[in-house]
């Protein structure tokens, strides 16, 4: 089919071009800095740069990701030792240097890939991350005061040799590999694959059910952002010439918290701001009141939560928000399926005794269905049915107590929800789960993300879309609406939204769970029209849970009844409508 464009918008590869332009200036300034510096402000500032290089992990991994971590400080002196106790007890020539750096790197990756092994596994909490982010510097600290002589035990590392760069020099090193790692930053999280990251923090749920394997994201994250910080404590260990157990400590990951939130998370500027800003205070205080500057600290930190809660960034550069000012609209562009999948009596979907307990409390019990290629089920029933969990139960195979699930007869037994969607099946929640802080755009990006690789450098000028969610998007009017923020609209947009997100997945079977709630009478039956196009023209199977009998009456190829858990009737239309069990639940328990 051809392309279908709705709009155009400009290159993005302008705002990649002046963040590149800006990035030149910084690093002019800091090339000219060491002219009009005191050796007092180059010193502090050399550390500071350094240390917002970690301010930009954390932001990354609290401010667009929603992960709150105090372990940075951990691989920042993991990286700090490997390169102090290479130089201190192997050699400092250029190639042991060169050796400092790779272990700097390559150690904190690997101690990034287990922590996050062992932290994001799947039902795992944020609460969960935060904690084992508090007790990583603790560990390694510890593994640094039993190292004795090798890494100094309490006293540290001193008199080492490394790089020969000067003051002036490792000023010069140190701004350059913050633009640098600054720059790279922001190119990444305004590019599609920096949205998952924002998409993870809004609603890491539902990115699961759009086949997105968000423990592997964080998992990977943590390991290649223990490896930025990682470099920052290797250009820590050269300038400073001494590495001390409380580079690794909890105290200063709590700092590169403080200075994330001061400066202002969710900006990548706003943290570099804080923390050099922050750090350079701090130094000149502690002079003037030895005593009293901690308190004067505090109290600005205070001061600042309370009339700054968005952080220096909202006063600086006015970023108090973490969304930009709303693009233009991407193109939109036909993509996917133009013909029907295979039919054939082969089931699609087999359910065998499904059974789902809560202790004592059997919710399903001996539930067993047949879906087969081009159906449209429905699924009724009163209320405290078992029907939303039934469709759990088919969405994740980690959720039944009992029973088989398959699909293309394999048992999903086991398989995590993104996983399932591989599989071929798509869910649509009760409550519409979409992600509020993104645009309409960018939800339904992120739900060809398994299907289009997301680029890590730009964000993409056009929207791919298999033709049914073009047509949900056009009945309802989002297509006008596309770099609109999904916060701003209505229940039933965010519904109509949510449906389409489930379709531009290409699945075979969609579970939808009452998509027309909040809709009106022309959008329900527009919905109906398209449920019913999808199964009889494309050949999609679909287990539909709905309110309305007249509804699903016109649209279903059969319905079936649930009643206190189990499967009471399965039949036509006509059949299940009319008998007489049906009307006596439904007089009895009311619709549900």
């Amino acid at each position: 089919m051809p392309d279908t464009a709705l709009s155009t918008t400009p290159p993005v590869a302008r705002r990649v071009r002046l963040l590149v332009l800006l990035g030149a200036a910084a690093a002019l300034l800091v090339l000219l800095g060491p002219l009009v510096l005191d050796r007092f402000a180059l010193n502090v500032l050399t550390r500071a740069m350094i240390f917002a290089i970690l301010a930009i992990t954390v932001d990354i991994l609290w401010g667009f990701t929603g992960i709150l971590t105090f372990g940075q400080a951990a691989f920042f002196g993991v990286g700090a030792y490997a390169t102090a106790m290479v130089l201190t007890h192997v050699g400092d020539s250029p190639a042991m240097i060169a050796l400092g750096l790779v272990l700097s790197i390559l150690l904190p990756v690997i101690l990034g890939g287990a922590i996050g092994w062992l932290t994001f596994y799947y039902g795992s909490s944020a609460f969960y991350a935060t904690v084992i982010s508090l007790v990583v510097p603790i560990v390694v600290t510890q593994v640094i005061y039993s190292g004795g002589t090798w890494t100094g035990s309490s006293s540290g590392l001193v008199g080492y040799f490394g790089l020969n760069l000067g003051l002036e020099g490792f000023f010069r090193l140190a701004g350059i590999a913050l633009v640098a790692v600054a720059v790279a930053a922001l190119v990444f999280v305004r590019s599609d694959a920096g949205r998952v990251l924002t998409a993870i923090r809004n609603n890491e749920a539902r990115c699961a059910y759009l086949g997105i394997d968000t423990q592997k994201i964080k998992i990977a994250l943590t390991a290649v952002l223990g490896g930025v910080a990682g470099l920052a404590g290797f250009l820590y260990a050269n300038a400073s010439g001494v590495v001390a157990p409380e580079n690794a400590g909890f105290v200063f990951g709590t700092e590169l918290v403080v200075w994330t939130a001061l400066g202002g998370r969710g900006t990548i500027l706003g943290p570099v701001l804080g923390t050099i800003g922050i750090g350079y205070l701090s130094a000149q205080l502690s002079g003037d009141l030895p005593f009293l500057w901690q308190l004067v600290i505090g109290t600005l930190f205070v001061v600042m939560i309370i009339f700054m809660p968005n952080g220096l960034a909202a006063l600086v550069t006015g970023l108090g928000s973490q969304r930009q000012k709303a693009a233009p609209a991407p193109a939109l562009e036909r993509v996917g399926r133009t013909h029907a999948l295979a039919s054939g009596d082969a089931p699609l979907l087999e359910v065998e005794k499904l059974e789902k307990s809560y202790g004592s409390q059997k919710v399903l019990e001996d539930v067993t269905l047949t879906v087969r290629p081009g159906e449209l089920v429905s699924l009724v029933g009163p209320n405290g049915a078992g029907k939303t969990t039934l469709m759990r139960c088919l969405s994740d195979g980690k959720v039944a107590s009992g029973g088989v699930v398959r699909l293309h007869g394999h048992s999903i037994a086991g398989m995590v929800p993104n996983q399932i969607v591989g599989c071929g099946i798509g869910r649509k929640f009760q409550v519409a789960s979409v992600f509020e802080s993104l645009t309409v755009a960018e939800c339904l990006r992120m739900a060809r993300t398994v299907i289009d690789t997301p680029s890590f450098t730009k964000a993409s000028e056009t929207l791919s879309l298999p033709q049914p969610a073009i047509e949900i998007l056009r009945l309802t009017g989002l297509d006008h609406h596309l770099s609109g923020q999904v916060s701003l609209l209505s229940h039933g947009q965010k519904q109509s939204l949510e449906l389409a997100m489930v379709l531009a997945l290409e699945p075979e079977l969609i579970l939808l769970d009452e998509p027309t709630a909040g809709l009106t009478k022309a959008e329900r039956t527009m919905i109906g029209e398209v449920l019913q196009k999808l199964t009889t023209e494309l050949g999609l199977a679909a287990i539909l849970v709905e309110h309305d009998l007249d509804f699903v009456r016109d649209i279903s190829s059969r319905i079936v009844v649930l009643h206190q858990g189990r499967l009471v009737l399965d039949g036509t239309v006509d059949e299940v409508v009319n008998d007489d069990l049906v009307k006596k639940i439904y007089s009895g328990g009311g619709h549900g």
